[in-house]
Parts: structure tokens; C-alpha cells; sequence
């Protein structure tokens, strides 16, 4: 059996959440904070051997004064997050051990995840050596700017099609060695995730078709959303 390694990213600034007490994967979901509902997936998978949770260092504090005996009890490692998000998936990589073959980098901000999603991505990155769950464009796709540089009304600029466009979504999946050697080779290029990255390599990226189930919490609509999806995940035996 391939092992894995899971780094589950929380090391944003929750900035368009618009929650000045709380940043959104620490908030509660169903009675749990929203990264919970993600480690527990992972964590109890027989084939994930490591789980590292990557926060704010500025959140280290108060992040082990609430919710330290769960970290305990999931047996994760906590990782300091860096200036950006590709910062802080170097760090969290820096502490996957060795002898693991695989690494999944995972948004603690996306909660709505199904064991037979994360089943078909690890199947997936397995056969091919890099992964990602994404979801086709469905709607109409505009290409807009603002009347003013400082400010204004949206104007549409153009309507793109959206043939062959797919959402990325998380977890993306990667060989180990693969990924480090994407990183050792990333200079001063900045990404947007890491399939990005790996594919500058050369490496060929699979897509796995996911539904648009798989949110990424941003605001607090989307929390309300997350409520009404937990209950209506696929399960296993059930299919999509």
C-alpha cells in the first residue's frame, strides 16, 4: 500500500470572510470548526499516515488553547504557515517524512469533502503521479474591469467560452519526490496551487471530475451553504 501525507492549509487571512473575531477554517460547521471536518477524513484513512495542519504562527496560541486536545486526538502536526500560501505549503512539505509516497495539499477551508472523492483523487495520483479534484464551468463567463482604475462600476470587457474550463478544486495529489522536486525548482514564480506548479515540470496533471459539492469557504454565505451540503454528501456504496 502507497502511503500519504496530508497538508491541510490554514494559514490565511480570512479576509473577504469579514469576521474580525474568528478566520474561517477555526469557525464552527455543524458543531465543529471547519478544518475539523477535513482532518477527520484524512486522519482516519489507513493509508494516511501523516497529517499536518498548517495555521498563521500568529493564531499558534490561541489555535492550541481551543482546540490543542483535538489535535492531540487526531494525532496531527501543526505546521507555521509563510507570507503566502505557497510559503506555507513549502513549510508544511519541509515536514513530511521521507518515507512517504504521496502528498495531498487540502483547504482546511473546504469542509464539504466525500470519502469517495478523496478515494478517486488518491487512485488517481497513484496511476499517474499527479492528481487534482476540479469541476467544469457550467455558466456564462465574463471578463469584466472597472470604468475607473480607482473605482467605479464593472463593465463587461468580454464573454469567454467556456469550452475545456474547469474549477480546481482540493485535494490535489502528488508523488512526494515529484512535488519536492517542484518546489526546489519554484524560484520566485508565484502560483495559484500547486497543479501550477507541478506542471511546469513537465508532469502531466489528471483531472478527476468532482462535484461543485466541494466548496471552498470565502464568505459567510458560504458557511450557511456548507450547513445545507454536509447532510447530502455521496457516501460510500451510495455513488454520486
Amino acid at each position: 500500500m502507497n502511503t500519504f501525507a496530508v497538508l491541510i492549509m490554514a494559514a490565511g487571512q480570512s479576509r473577504r470572510f469579514a469576521d474580525p473575531f474568528s478566520k474561517k477554517p477555526f469557525v464552527l460547521l455543524d458543531h465543529r470548526p471547519v478544518w475539523m471536518h477535513s482532518a477527520e477524513r484524512f486522519s482516519r484513512r489507513p493509508e494516511v499516515k501523516q497529517v499536518i495542519l498548517v495555521i498563521d504562527p500568529g493564531d499558534k496560541a490561541t489555535f492550541f488553547q481551543k482546540f490543542g486536545a483535538n489535535v492531540a486526538f487526531l494525532e496531527l502536526e501543526v505546521a507555521e504557515g509563510g507570507k503566502e500560501r505557497f510559503d506555507s505549503v513549502q513549510n508544511g512539505l519541509a515536514m513530511v517524512r521521507k518515507e512517504i509516497d504521496f502528498v495531498a495539499v487540502h483547504d482546511a477551508a473546504r469542509p464539504c469533502l466525500s470519502e469517495l472523492w478523496i478515494d478517486s483523487v488518491f487512485e488517481a495520483a497513484e496511476k499517474t503521479g499527479a492528481a487534482i479534484l476540479a469541476a467544469p464551468i457550467t455558466g456564462t463567463i465574463k471578463r469584466v474591469k472597472r470604468e475607473r482604475p480607482d473605482g467605479g462600476a464593472y463593465l463587461i470587457e468580454d464573454t469567454v467560452s467556456r469550452d475545456n474550463l474547469w474549477e480546481a478544486q482540493t485535494p490535489q495529489v502528488f508523488r512526494r519526490s515529484l512535488l519536492e522536486e517542484a518546489y526546489a525548482r519554484r524560484g520566485d514564480f508565484e502560483v495559484t496551487d500547486d497543479a501550477q506548479l507541478v506542471q511546469r515540470l513537465g508532469h502531466p496533471i489528471t483531472v478527476v471530475p468532482c462535484e461543485r459539492m466541494n466548496i471552498k469557504i470565502t464568505t459567510k454565505a458560504d458557511l450557511k451553504l456548507a450547513e445545507r451540503i454536509l447532510p447530502t454528501l455521496p457516501k460510500p456504496g451510495l455513488g454520486f
